[in-house]
């Protein structure tokens, strides 16, 4: 089946109430949906995930003037040959960043298009389902104009165990001196029987961060996530070891030639490759065989639209627990709980939560359908 055309489409929309986290403010909540028709008619959708300052004009660019015009006329089925020339097409501009960005919206796009023409969900053409659903956490906790913390946070944090989560991942990386009563005071609203991460979205250098791992002991996180610069690989190695909780990062690192060298370096507990920004399906699937070669855990990063999302839920139902057992430790779905216009209503709804765990949309593709009119409403470049 050839491809006809590629398009894209920046949608945006702004927030009603703007909300903060370590390195700013967040206005409008963006993302870029990939639609690759084929010459038949039938379009496969992807999505290339939009970090919350990141303008989505960037990503549509490396699709509509460097991928879209070679991708045009080439077989659907050729998915791991277009990844390998597009990703070669731009490595003297574009080894990170929106240029892998950008491509893992368009592979997303490419494996959907083949699983409607096969009439199969995207995991079983990935190699099956290891699970039919996955136990999800809540993300949210973004600081807001006025809001009085960690009071906020205490009461957002009681609204997910009322909706049914029993994991939900703290926004911190306001000082150290802010960070540790806020956390400690959100772990004892909710207890030592929720599984309860945090984020810094790369606030700290080394010395700080060795300081809030030491003083947090107590407090038995699950995870740390990206306590450091994605730079700093040495830095996350030396503080591994120096908690009982795990340390996470990942959502800013690109392609299998990347994490190869932090996995080498011994440097995380968990990997957190993003579907929609570390290469999509294609390169994804490296990744999770590099981290199931060291025998380490990956829980991908989550943060877009319900076309991220589902395709998200496809991946990570072909994941294997690192390692098999008879009581493995199963990979979690970042489920993003923060303001969002158009998250679910791009997708008819069509995720399935229930009683803390979210199912895997078991028909062709990525599982679920793209509402038209929500993509028009939204899109600014059409």
């Amino acid at each position: 089946m050839k491809i006809k055309e590629v398009k894209t489409y920046i949608i945006q929309a702004p927030l009603e109430q703007p909300f903060a986290f370590s390195q700013g403010w967040v206005h409008n909540r963006s993302s870029v949906i990939v639609e690759v028709i084929c010459s038949d008619g039938e379009s496969g959708f992807g999505e290339c995930m939009c970090h919350g300052m990141q303008p989505p004009q960037v990503a549509a660019a490396f699709v509509e003037h460097c991928f879209a015009p070679r991708m045009v006329g080439r077989d659907i089925f050729d998915v791991e040959v277009l990844w390998e020339e597009l990703y070669n097409l731009c490595r003297p501009f574009g080894q990170q960043g929106a240029a892998v960005n950008a491509l893992s919206g368009v592979d997303i796009a490419l494996w959907d298009a083949i699983g409607r023409h096969l009439d199969q969900p995207v995991c079983n053409l990935l190699g099956g389902k290891f699970r039919n659903r996955v136990q999800a956490y809540a993300t949210g906790f973004y600081r807001k104009e006025n809001g009085v913390y960690p009071q906020d946070a205490v009461v957002e944090a009681q609204g997910y165990l009322d909706k049914g989560f029993r994991g939900m991942k703290l926004k911190a990386g306001f000082g150290v001196e802010t960070d540790i009563p806020y956390i400690r005071a959100v772990r004892e609203a909710v207890g030592y029987d929720v599984l309860l991460m945090c984020d810094f979205n790369s606030a700290y250098n080394q010395a700080l961060a060795r300081r809030l791992l030491l003083e947090l002991e107590d407090a038995r996180l699950e995870f740390f996530e990206e306590l450091l610069a994605p730079e700093d690989v040495e830095g996350y190695a030396a503080l591994r070891n120096l908690t009982s909780s795990y340390i996470a990062a990942g959502e800013e690192i690109f392609g299998k030639i990347a994490f190869k060298t932090w996995l080498e370096r011994g440097a995380l507990d968990i990997y957190q490759p993003d579907l929609c920004s570390c290469g999509g399906f294609t390169e994804c699937k490296k990744i999770a065989a590099l981290c199931q070669a060291y025998n380490t855990m990956l829980i991908p990063h989550v943060w877009g639209s319900g076309v991220g999302l589902a395709a998200s839920l496809q991946f990570i139902a072909t994941l294997p627990p690192a390692p098999l057992c008879s009581c493995p430790k199963e990979p979690l779905l970042e489920y993003d709980q923060s303001s969002h216009p158009f998250r679910l209503d791009l997708i008819y709804d069509g995720i399935r939560f229930e009683d803390g765990y979210v199912h895997v949309p078991q028909k062709a593709g990525i599982g679920v359908e793209v509402n038209r009119d929500i993509l028009q409403k939204y899109c600014i470049n059409r």
